[in-house]
């Protein structure tokens, strides 16, 4: 008789009825799913949640109305699911009753009813990108049969919707790219912000991970049916392009910056996609002679801190305005351009409205890129004046950098806001934003020539209190942009962490630092329901229904730079060791 344990045969138990029920059951959900054409991306049906924003004008906003503010005070978790380590910032899409997320190297399919996954594409990555825990996507997107998605390695991949099969891959980021220094200690150029597919292109940015990446970045047009490049924008303008001669002279390799962290948005009567592009990390480049001589050339910096106006199907520049020109600071324009229209001088007008760092809202002319008007929150002291014309800023000259001398500098470079999204409630132009009050004591650390021309920041910031600060650092603010007047503001001690998610039957939701995501009231911010996560909602929360049931998602579990800078102001708060996980809630079942 043989010796030891006895052997243990594995039971699969394939012909177990209720198994095959399973199996059916998941593969039915699937086979439903309908193709998401371009029709439907312009209109998406009211249960689903098919783009980042929800609808290509990124106003994140649900015409449902099941959950309302007489009943979200009894909204409870109808599921959970435990994601892979990575910094979060994610939206989940939903279509057909099948919620689709992300998270470091693995792409799920989840039952939008009870959380039975469906299928998973799991990525294998080099292991320089430590499992991709340290990547972070805000989007996928879907279109016909296929979900796309970026990834960490610089690979823009689609994956049939049914199965989770790969359909196209197609290298977006080279090696070179990736680490500009050849090596695996940093990664020089992301795809984090997420693709929208745009009248048939798969339309996606490139932001920097590292401070020296000679060129700058890129915003790319993939076809949507093969994945095959059809187009390439440089957020650093060229010598012989508009704006080429804007950089005070420095040639191409010496222009860094123009990050595009946060996914565009489309509008298809004009058939133009909006980014927003960030700032120079470089700022000697705009602030210095070049060697040999002794006076600065145009220095605005284009296009950074700018919302450029594509045509998706080539990628052609049709207008920009560059809402700060030569900063320094760090203070990008780089997020959401919410497509609106709202009544300017008595007649409505289509305007792309966004914000940068200094949360000085801005509406341009959807068609054109015309100035229309600004409003700033008051949390800056970077600008003095804004042009009621042309929207031309006045930079208050105590804040003009001076070689080794510290000076204060309001809002810190997180930002008052940053990549967490506004959302906007068309039936009564109402725009909701969460901000962080934060200041910063910064220097400007000239190197010398050889230093500059090879990149990296030279900046220092040192954050600090605002002046005469009461220890409430999170603000929550509705703006009535007809009026353009700040109809209400709440103020806490936690800063604020997820994107705001508005709804037809005024409820508006958010996240803060703290744990705690909430429902409020559009009218008032009057709180009506929260309930207290695992961790930070550092992402974008959505609201869907399946089979006439509503339900609210989001995703905890902290990461984000972004995050990271508002726990800075609030010592007292403590962070659990918490996974990524994504919450479903419901109202009572009855």
């Amino acid at each position: 008789m043989a010796s030891g344990r006895p052997r243990v045969v594995a039971q699969r138990n394939l012909d177990d009825p209720l198994y095959k029920a399973a199996v059916a059951t998941r593969a039915a959900k699937l086979d439903a799913l309908s193709p998401v054409s371009d029709a439907m991306l312009r209109n998406p049906p009211e249960s689903d949640w098919l783009i980042w924003r929800r609808r290509y004008d990124a106003s994140g906003f649900s015409p449902l109305k099941q959950i309302d503010r007489r009943n979200v005070g009894q909204l409870r978790m109808a599921w959970s699911w435990s994601l892979p380590d990575s910094m979060n910032e994610i939206t989940p899409l939903v279509h057909d009753g099948v919620l689709f997320i992300y998270s470091g190297p693995v792409v799920q399919a989840l039952d939008a009813t009870t959380g039975a996954l469906l299928w998973q594409y799991l990525r294998a990555l080099p292991d320089e990108y430590d499992n991709g825990r340290g990547s972070r996507v805000k989007t996928l997107a879907l279109y016909g049969h296929m979900l796309i998605a970026p990834f960490v390695d610089g690979h823009v991949v689609a994956l049939d919707a049914r199965t989770g099969k790969v359909v196209w891959d197609q290298v977006v980021l080279t090696t070179q790219q990736r680490d500009s220094r050849g090596k695996a200690e940093g990664v020089a150029l992301h795809l984090n912000g997420g693709p929208i597919v745009a009248n048939g292109m798969v339309v996606i940015g490139a932001s920097l991970g590292l401070e020296n990446s000679p060129g700058g970045c890129f915003i790319i047009g993939l076809d949507a049916n093969t994945g095959a490049e059809k187009w390439r924008f440089n957020t650093i303008a060229r010598p012989g392009q508009p704006g080429g001669d804007s950089w005070n002279g420095a040639p191409v390799n010496e222009r860094f910056g123009g990050g595009v962290w946060t996914p565009g948005s489309y509008d298809p009567e004009l058939d133009l996609v909006y980014f927003g592009i960030g700032n120079t990390y470089n700022s000697a480049t705009l602030l210095e002679p070049r060697p040999g001589t002794n006076s600065l050339s145009n220095n605005d910096g284009l296009y950074t801190d700018a919302t450029v106006a594509l045509r998706p199907s080539t990628g052609e520049l049709v207008w920009h305005y560059q809402h700060h020109r030569r900063d320094v600071w760090d203070l990008d324009w780089v997020f959401e351009q919410s497509v609106v229209t709202v009544p300017v001088e008595g007649k409505p007008r289509k305007l792309v409205v966004t914000a940068g760092k200094t949360a000085i809202f801005e509406a341009v002319d959807a068609a054109t890129g015309a100035f229309v008007f600004a409003r700033d929150m008051g949390l800056q002291n970077v600008v003095v004046a804004i042009d009621p014309v042309t929207g031309e800023k006045t930079i208050n000259p105590a804040v003009q950098p001076e070689a080794g001398k510290a000076k204060l500098l309001c809002p810190a470079a997180t930002g008052a806001r940053n990549w967490p999204a506004t959302s906007v409630n068309p039936a009564t132009n109402r725009l909701y934003v969460m901000m962080v009050e934060s200041c910063t004591d910064y220097t400007y650390a000239p190197r010398t020539p050889a230093e500059t021309a090879a990149g990296g920041g030279d900046m220092r910031f040192a954050p600090r209190l605002p002046p005469g600060s009461d220890g409430l650092f999170g603000r929550l603010a509705a703006i009535d942009l007809a009026t353009r007047q700040v109809v209400w503001t709440q103020r806490q001690r936690m800063p604020y962490a997820s994107s705001t998610l508005a709804t037809a039957t005024g409820l508006l939701f958010s996240g803060d630092l703290d744990r705690h995501f909430r429902a409020h009231d559009q009218d008032t911010g009057k709180v009506l329901w929260q309930t207290r996560l695992n961790a930070a909602p550092e992402s974008s929360p959505i609201t869907y229904a399946v089979d006439g049931r509503q339900y609210v998602a989001v995703v905890a579990g902290g990461g984000s730079a972004f995050g990271a800078g508002g726990r800075g102001l609030v010592p007292e708060l403590q962070s659990p060791a918490a996974g990524i996980t994504l919450y479903v809630f419901e109202l009572p079942r009855r």
